[in-house]
C-alpha cells in the first residue's frame, strides 16, 4: 500500500505539474487531486505503523513520537527545497497582469515539477527500504 500510494502521489503531483493559464478544471485539476488523495490515503497510514513496527509497548509513546517529529522535519525540509526552487524561477519582473499570471504559472509549474522529484524519491526510498532482506526460505521435500 506504501509504494502504491507513494506512486500514486507522484503521479498526481507530475499531472498537476502541467497546469498552465488555460487549463480545465476537471481535466487538469480535479482528476489529479483525485490521485493525490488516494495515494496519501493509502500511504499515511502505512508509513505511520511501519515507523512504530516493533517498537516494544512500554516504548510505543516515543516511538510515535519519533515517527511524528521525522514526519515534521521531512515536510519543513521539503517545503524550504520547493521554496528555493519558486525563488529560483520567478522573475520578479511583474510589469503587466499577463506577465504576472504567466510567471505565477512558470513557478508553480517549477515548484509541482520539483515535488513530484521529491515524491519520486520517496517511492524509490520505499522500495530499497521495505525489499525483503533475503528471499522467503522455502522447503522442498525429496
Amino acid at each position: 500500500m506504501l509504494l502504491t500510494g507513494g506512486a500514486l502521489t507522484t503521479a498526481g503531483v507530475a499531472w498537476l505539474s502541467r497546469l498552465d493559464l488555460h487549463t480545465p478544471h476537471v481535466t487538469e485539476v480535479a482528476l489529479p487531486m483525485v490521485l493525490i488523495g488516494a495515494g496519501q490515503g493509502l500511504a499515511v497510514a502505512p508509513m505511520t505503523s511501519n515507523g512504530v513496527d516493533g517498537v516494544a509497548p512500554a516504548d510505543a509513546g516515543a516511538g510515535a513520537g519519533l515517527v511524528n517529529t521525522v514526519h515534521r522535519i521531512g515536510s519543513a525540509l521539503s517545503l524550504s527545497i520547493l521554496t528555493a526552487v519558486a525563488a529560483t524561477v520567478s522573475t520578479g519582473h511583474q510589469a503587466t497582469d499577463i506577465a504576472a499570471r504567466s510567471g505565477a504559472a512558470l513557478t508553480g509549474s517549477a515548484v509541482l515539477s520539483g515535488a513530484a522529484v521529491q515524491f519520486a524519491l520517496a517511492v524509490l526510498a520505499v522500495m530499497a527500504l521495505t525489499v525483503p532482506s533475503r528471499a522467503p526460505h522455502t522447503e522442498r521435500s525429496l
